[in-house]
């Protein structure tokens, strides 16, 4: 997405981490696990899960990316809402500075304030202050139980009135998912039957629509726990979202494998869009949630503007929206379209009060962009840091720039 681990110029050296491989200690009774970058996130979640526990941070790849990408990227998912990114279960690494010292910085430790968090500053600097060779993570019990709602709307303001009142309920989600009209009709067709039937869709081509009429805005939210506790959740929720307007229908799936089908849809979700039309740009912004509604309607009037088929979805529990712009690879101007799009879009979320990546990071893609949403002594602070710690420029040279 950021182009993070692309080189720019074919004359650097790319460092593979793919070797390092070894779970070094898995502690069940301490919930904790040291592991190498090149376990893969997914890796990661399979051993915690077969020890009763949870590695909370479920990005969209996790079956691909490894543990150092993730860290480099301080990313998050679907269940950041209530569980958080990356950083927040990392509690110490090992890496290599400039000029190739190995260090470990904090470790297998719930609370370390000693000296500057240097930790936090390699979490999500994208390979552009050292490289992360391992790290110790905090785990926590698994739930017992998950359960899915998912729930149609007549419009974007009917759906995010839906998500304040379920914020506003008191009740802790672990999950609060967005998709559009747009997105719906790209997607929705994939939907499962049963899924689709019980939000009042039918399947119209590739897309999934109301019958007659437009495709919904949908809500997904997930209720995690005991199976007590995840149950009374789930009904709170049902309830928070059947009190307002606008409710075309809702799902409220029980068997384990129809809430993973869900999510498995959800998850194929970006594969559906770029098929859509053949191709995509997308974008992560984020922005506050009371601002949601504004980004998810303004990425739309933008699209327009620019002549460009534009949809959005993403963590609404995070206001943080995958805008897009859906693109025919063989027309001609449509990339360049974009292009200036993505420069509005980014515009749009300085103007509500939001960030121009809300996950993705600065990578290639987004570069120059810290200086429209940053104030010149934050700049000078951040550039400060790099040279400090790379002071010739050599680890992942050209990201992360201001």
């Amino acid at each position: 997405y950021a182009g993070g681990a692309a080189p720019l110029d074919p004359d650097v050296v790319v460092v593979s981490l793919e070797r390092l491989t070894a779970i070094r200690s898995l502690d069940p009774g301490l919930w904790r696990m040291e592991a190498e970058a090149g376990v893969t996130t997914e890796t990661v979640a399979r051993r915690a899960r077969e020890n009763g526990l949870l590695f909370p941070p479920d990005p969209g790849a996790a079956e691909q990316s490894q543990l150092g990408g993730t860290i480099a990227t301080n990313a998050g998912g679907p269940h950041a809402f209530k569980y958080g990114v990356t950083g927040d279960w990392v509690t110490g690494v090992e890496a290599v500075l400039a000029p190739g010292e190995l260090v470990r910085i904090g470790g297998p430790v719930r609370k370390d304030v000693a000296g500057y968090d240097l930790r936090g500053l390699l979490v999500g600097s994208e390979g552009t202050l050292g490289i992360v060779t391992a790290a110790w993570l905090r785990l926590v019990p698994a739930p017992e139980a998950q359960l899915a709602v998912a729930a149609a709307f007549d419009g974007t303001a009917a759906g995010c009135d839906a998500m304040e009142r379920v914020l506003a309920s008191g009740e802790v989600p672990a999950a609060i998912e967005f998709l559009d009209a747009a997105t719906m009709e790209a997607a929705g067709g994939s939907l499962p039957a049963e899924l689709a039937q019980a939000l009042g869709l039918t399947e119209r081509g590739s897309a999934g629509s109301a019958p007659g009429g437009a495709a919904p805005f949908v809500l997904l939210l997930e209720a995690d726990g005991s199976v007590q506790e995840t149950r009374r959740v789930r009904d709170a929720l049902v309830e928070a979202l059947q009190e307002g307007e606008g409710l075309r229908g809702f799902a409220a799936p029980q068997a384990p494998a129809e809430v993973r089908a869900l999510w498995r849809w959800r998850a194929g979700v970006s594969h559906a869009v770029t098929a859509y039309r053949g191709a995509k740009l997308s974008e992560d912004v984020a922005v506050p949630l009371d601002r949601l509604r504004e980004a998810i309607e303004g990425t739309l009037e933008i699209g327009a503007r620019h002549g460009l088929a534009a949809c959005s979805w993403g963590h609404a529990g995070d206001g943080n929206l995958h805008s897009t712009f859906m693109l025919d690879p063989d027309a001609p101007g449509e990339r360049a379209r974009a292009d200036a799009g993505a420069q509005d879009v980014f515009a749009l979320a300085l103007e509500l009060g939001g960030t121009v990546t809300g996950e993705h990071g600065i990578g290639v893609l987004k570069a120059g962009q810290l200086r429209r949403q940053w104030a010149p002594a934050a700049v000078a602070a951040h550039e400060a840091i790099k040279t400090a710690l790379d002071p010739k420029g050599l680890l992942n040279p050209g990201k992360k720039q201001t």
